[in-house]
């Protein structure tokens, strides 16, 4: 039996590393023995669920430095590791230089190039060749992994869109929004908007916000959930003060519970200023909610404007503004996109792209 190694920054609850988890139930462990690493030690809150599936996990501990690199070194030769899986650009790099042949590589680019600080685009550049195989999580991704003019002789890895996506056995056992209203204060007859995103720069929380408060300027009664945690959350929290939103967005916090919380939107939104695949919206989509979103990344690959929902411009409040105000405003018309969101959403299965990643391996591995 191959060993198999998958190798993240951190297995905090964010899309990535979400994506590992759903994943833990499809791996073929009488074909491969997988194990799961990860950096970073206080991102850890998918440990329990990978390890309750009989996966082990190491924390390679990448708080003080570059020791890690020797310490997943050690791992590979200890554990018989013949094939490692990347994730997160800084630990690929690292991780790549550090093994040379010792094993087979492939690696999951999650975001464009033109996105990374100087520094990570040329680590990542500088031992891009050494991958086996690369998968990128959407066409714009994929579109992105090129070589520069004059590195253009350097030898490029296969790359291939894999679009990952929900475990559609779970979503068919997600409940409904039993008691949500109730429990966040929110009216029975009130409309309810929100989304699921940690608060980080590339969420663009502010923009969403100052649409919130346009809406509610027609609206009054509507609600916003923001389901969430990060460290940009403090400010969201004064920027809704700042414009007057006491009472009208509620900050959810973390929530294990977030498929309920979602169950009981009307409509879910987005307001990113760059999206690899968003997972939130797929969920969200699944429990057959209409979307208005923006176009950035790989969210029109994932919702098709006037069908699942509307897309709409980045760092655009007015826009999203209206847009949310177009659905709030037409049950019918938000009925029928939520029908065919759901129906969408089920083509994001994320077995079908374990079954993908095994195949590789495999070949790989001959």
């Amino acid at each position: 039996m191959r060993g198999v190694l998958i190798v993240i920054k951190g297995l905090g609850r964010g899309g990535a590393e979400q994506l590992l988890a759903s994943s833990a139930p499809y791996l073929d462990t009488e074909r491969f023995r997988y194990r799961f690493a990860y950096l970073l030690p206080w991102k850890d809150s998918l440990v329990a669920e990978l390890e309750a599936a009989g996966l082990p996990v190491d924390c390679l501990d990448g708080d003080g430095g570059l020791g890690w690199v020797g310490r997943l070194r050690g791992l590979v030769r200890r554990e018989g590791v013949d094939l490692v899986h990347l994730h997160s650009p800084v630990a690929a790099a690292a991780a790549r230089a550090a093994l040379g042949r010792r094993a087979r590589i492939v690696y999951t680019e999650h975001n464009v190039w033109s996105r990374y600080h100087p520094a990570t685009y040329a680590a990542n550049l500088a031992t891009f060749p050494r991958n086996d195989h690369v998968f990128a999580v959407s066409d714009e991704v994929r579109a992105s992994v090129r070589y520069p003019w004059p590195l253009r002789a350097l030898p490029m890895p296969p790359v291939e869109t894999l679009h990952h996506g929900l475990d559609q056995a779970a979503v068919a056992g997600w409940g409904g929004a039993d008691g949500v209203r109730a429990e966040l204060g929110i009216p029975p007859e009130a409309p309810v908007v929100g989304n699921v995103a940690n608060f980080k720069a590339a969420k663009d929380h502010p923009t969403l916000l100052r649409a919130a408060a346009r809406v509610r300027e027609a609206m009054p009664e509507v609600r916003f959930l923001l389901i969430g945690q990060g460290p940009l959350e403090p400010a969201s929290r004064r920027l809704a003060a700042d414009l007057g939103l006491d009472g009208t967005v509620v900050f959810t916090g973390f929530r294990t519970d977030a498929h309920r919380l979602l169950a009981g939107l009307d409509v879910f939104t987005l307001s990113s200023t760059y999206e690899g695949l968003p997972i939130a919206l797929i969920e969200a989509m699944a429990l057959g909610r209409p979307a208005v979103v923006t176009r950035v990344g790989g969210v029109p690959e994932v919702l098709r404007d006037g069908v699942q929902g509307l897309l709409v411009p980045p760092r655009d409040p007015d826009a999203l503004a209206d847009g949310l105000l177009k659905l709030l405003g037409d049950p019918e018309l938000r009925a029928r996109m939520g029908a065919a969101a759901r129906e969408r959403a089920g083509h994001f299965d994320i077995r079908k792209a374990v079954r993908r990643m095994e195949q590789v391996y495999a070949e790989l591995l001959a």
